[in-house]
């Protein structure tokens, strides 16, 4: 998986109780390809065993900072890493980094180490509060570290309540390494993704909606952000999380989705019309709940915006345009009506009636289609492939203007 694969992680753990995250941590990026190798601090192995990691990542779990055989592993692995992450990172290995100790094999590997470092705090929110660890987290980013902000939440113990100091779930930092990882081919960019659904009032607890889950948009605006863009996601109902570090404007209606659209194009390079906005709205909108008893024969309905046409004037000079299409008949044919009457410079068709390739799934098939080229397909792939793929497309557009 895409910028994972075969990819030289360095894994610290240190003595938090959150390390029962970092397991998954492992799993996620040996799951993507990435060759992990795991250093566990002598405090990390009273919560957590070596077994544990070597079983998830396939790989020898490393210890000791000096042992028969092993005199030099902090330098084989320091230099080995294409990147190193440590998480939980405790308030006292924060202490012992930012003073440049190398009394232990994972501060030893800091220390010799060429290759971007991340550090995922979690500990009390006192002691994430005190001003020593907050001088300590500021020396470490002026040496280059990306250290990032715990979360807020529920505390290891029930005395203490909730607060900021819990390390961010295992999904967020893996996303923190794709985006460290990866070639910033879109840095210096502002990408604007639309996502999900819009809903259509027919009462006050009633509307016309469609089965988009989302999914393909979240995964365009994290292929992105993960590339070095700036991205704002324009949403509307979603059923999958968004990752840290992107914009969400939160939207219900066709009408709402519209003019966030209209107010991000003028600073846009980049929109990506991955909603699945209604087509359609009721004609009138009731006042109360339509009761059975009560119920019209019929609902006349009206034409929502079209939101490419409608805001078409908005568009940034030079900004790549790309449109989404799902059919159930002349796929090809209505995509090129669309590409042509929307002003696009990509299109992405799919068809509703293949197996895999419609809403809701993980997977999607879809084929390209750019003004003057031949259509291009793309096998079945995982909608996070298909985004890498689009984003690809786009990259050229752009880097041809």
């Amino acid at each position: 998986m895409r910028p994972y694969e075969g990819r030289r992680v360095l894994l610290g753990v240190t003595g938090g109780i959150a390390s029962y995250k970092t397991a998954w941590l492992a799993r996620l990026l040996a799951q993507a390809g990435a060759k992990v190798d795991v250093v566990l601090t002598r405090s990390a192995r009273e919560f957590i065993g070596a077994v544990t990691f070597e079983a998830l990542t396939g790989r020898p779990v490393h210890t000791e900072l000096v042992a028969e055989g092993h005199a030099l592993d902090h330098i084989k692995l320091a230099r080995s890493a294409e990147l190193v992450v440590v998480a939980p990172a405790t308030a006292d290995f924060l202490a012992r980094a930012a003073g440049g100790r190398s009394d232990d094999l994972l501060t030893a590997c800091l220390l010799a180490t060429d290759a971007p470092v991340l550090l995922v705090p979690a500990m009390n929110d006192r002691m994430w509060a005190h001003k020593q660890t907050g001088a300590n987290v500021k020396h470490l980013r002026s040496l280059g570290y990306t250290v990032l902000e715990p979360d807020a939440g529920a505390l290891a113990s029930p005395q203490e309540g909730s607060g900021p100091g819990r390390m961010p779930e295992p999904e967020a930092i893996f996303a923190h390494m794709g985006r460290m990882l990866e070639t910033h081919d879109l840095a210096g960019r502002t990408v604007t993704v639309t996502a999900g659904p819009t809903r259509e009032a027919l009462d006050p607890v009633r509307y016309l909606t469609n089965h988009s889950s989302g999914k393909m948009g979240v995964a365009l605006a994290a292929a992105a952000w993960r590339r070095g863009a700036e991205v704002k996601l324009i949403a509307g109902p979603l059923s999958v999380a968004v990752p840290q570090g992107i914009c969400v404007t939160h939207v219900d209606s066709t009408d709402q989705m519209a003019a966030a659209v209209r107010a991000e194009l003028p600073t846009s390079d980049v929109l990506i019309m991955a909603a699945a906005p209604a087509d359609f709205r009721p004609a009138s909108v009731a006042d109360a709940k339509l009761k059975k008893a009560t119920r019209p024969d019929a609902i006349a309905l009206d034409n929502t915006l079209d939101i490419l046409t409608s805001t078409r004037d908005a568009r940034m000079p030079g900004s790549v345009i790309v449109g989404f299409a799902l059919e159930t008949d002349d796929v090809i044919a209505h995509a090129q009506a669309k590409l042509a009457s929307k002003a696009l410079d990509l299109i992405v068709v799919n068809d509703q009636r293949e197996e895999g390739a419609g809403f809701g799934g993980d997977t999607n098939r879809v084929t390209l289609l750019a003004p003057n080229q031949a259509p291009e397909e793309l096998a079945l792939l995982l909608k996070t492939e298909v985004a890498d793929a689009i984003l690809d497309r786009v990259g050229g557009i752009l880097h041809g203007r």
